[in-house]
């Protein structure tokens, strides 16, 4: 997201070498999908039979806006990998500002990324502000795995000044850099740099002109502070994808065409703007096993500052005619979470009667509690993996608004249970033993049937 910025001087310990953090498991099938730390603009790609992500970073902020407002502050990347949407490894840091030649070292400003994969070889797009001159460069990153290590180019690609960099291996044989709001260039086969018969065109800025490489796709669409935008090929169509501004926050739009560097017609509204006003959104698209899916942000953990995002991934479906369903966000996600998990009922498919609340306000990545204030609360949890072995036992982190008897009904598949336990003003664990089988994968119903104003941290199966 391009916006003139403030650059506030932070001290950072310097060193030029990629940093090798140990593999860090985070166990989800819920959003957001990433609970360690903050992940925006996540692109998705499928390598080696499983899905990586390369998110951007948000870290509390370090800059300020032009007006003295916090904002955006990243400084290096991550990537992640799964292969059931559920359990994410993190791989570590694979790129930080202190490793680009030809970046400003203290700019915070490495946003949305993309990676692709060409003749064994992957190449990791990131933006970055210039430390010669003004505006932003978009570097390429060389690595022979996914999850590196990354060598960056000492230079960035020449004659591309913009961020958020998507690249589109397309069937006809050519690979396409988008950036910006909605450029595209073609790129030659050594993917750093843009191929020589690229059209160019005279774009006017103020009372200046440049001359401008490739082609503008969103020239007459929607495009109101359009940013970020991701390319992808589906059944004979291209698809650009992009957020823009309709009203006063971002909306996710797409256009499509039969050529790569359009001209694109616009189809609408794959995500409408959050509910909770937050700023910005921004995505990729990918097919995954069969089914397409979404990844995008949202501020969940961070619900002051709608400069901390967290990546969530949704189904995405298409129409006969090749446009898109609009997409709805869910706190229950896609990952299928086994019962022996921590199992976050909060992240609710449906919900009747009973409130989400934040732990503890303090520290937003301790999650969510589920508050049933009168008998017959409930909220519903889809997709609830029991297994072939029935567990024998049950434990609820659970609390009340003072030390009383609770029943609580859970229901899955066939079997309809209720459970009577102590509870007490502060968090404990209650081990209960289980009075019915339930194996398979099961939709489970949690239910309040005796008592008041008992809070749900998570449940387990043993």
């Amino acid at each position: 997201m391009k916006k003139t910025v403030l650059f506030a001087s932070v001290l950072m310990a310097a060193a030029c070498v990629q940093e090798q953090n140990d593999e860090n498991v985070i166990v989800t099938g819920t959003n957001p999908i990433i609970t360690n730390q903050f992940t925006a603009d996540p692109t998705a790609r499928v390598f080696e039979d499983k899905i990586y992500l390369y998110p951007s970073h948000d870290i509390p902020s370090v800059i300020t806006h032009f007006d003295g407002s916090a904002w955006f502050s990243m400084e290096d990347y991550h990537v992640f990998s799964s292969e059931d949407l559920t359990t994410w490894t993190d791989h570590g840091v694979i790129v930080r500002q202190e490793d680009v030649p030809w970046g400003k070292k203290d700019a915070y400003s490495m946003w949305a990324p993309d990676c692709v994969e060409k003749d064994g070889k992957y190449y990791f797009y990131f933006p970055d502000a210039v430390a010669e001159g003004r505006g932003f460069g978009i570097g390429v990153a060389v690595a022979d795995k996914p999850y590196g290590p990354f060598v960056c180019e000492p230079e960035p690609i020449k004659g591309v000044n913009g961020i958020d960099p998507c690249v589109l291996l397309a069937s006809d044989g050519n690979a396409y850099l988008f950036w910006g709001n909605g450029r595209c260039a073609k790129l030659k086969d050594n993917m750093k740099e843009l191929a020589e018969d690229n059209p160019r065109d005279t774009v006017r800025w103020g009372n200046r002109e440049f001359e401008m490489i490739g082609v503008n796709c969103l020239q007459g669409l929607p495009s109101r502070q359009a940013e970020g935008p991701f390319a992808f090929e589906y059944n004979g169509n291209y698809y650009l994808t992009y957020p823009y501004v309709r009203e006063n926050t971002e909306v996710l739009g797409y256009a499509m065409s039969k050529n790569p560097m359009g001209p694109y017609e616009y189809k609408g509204i794959i995500m409408a703007e959050h509910e909770n006003g937050c700023w910005t959104n921004h995505h990729s698209i990918v097919n995954y096993k069969g089914q397409w899916y979404l990844f995008y942000h949202h501020n969940a953990f961070s619900p002051h500052f709608d400069k901390n995002r967290s990546a969530q991934i949704e189904r995405l479906y298409f129409n006969p005619d090749g446009t898109i369903q609009e997409v709805k966000p869910t706190l229950r996600g896609v990952g299928p979470v086994k019962a022996g998990h921590k199992v976050q009922i909060d992240r609710y498919s449906e919900i009747d009667g009973a409130e989400i609340e934040y732990i503890d306000t303090t520290d937003y990545f301790k999650g969510w509690k589920t508050v049933f204030a009168k008998e017959g609360d409930s909220v519903l949890f889809k997709e609830l993996d029991f297994g072939r072995r029935a567990p024998k036992s049950v434990i609820f982190r659970i609390k009340g608004d003072s030390y009383s008897v609770a029943d609580i009904h859970l229901s899955a598949g066939d079997a309809s249970i209720i459970l009577r336990m102590d509870v007490t003003p502060e968090w404990n664990e209650v081990k209960i033993a289980m009075p019915k089988k339930i194996t398979g994968m099961q939709d489970l119903k949690v239910g309040l049937t005796q008592g008041s104003c008992i809070e749900i941290d998570w449940i387990t199966f043993k």
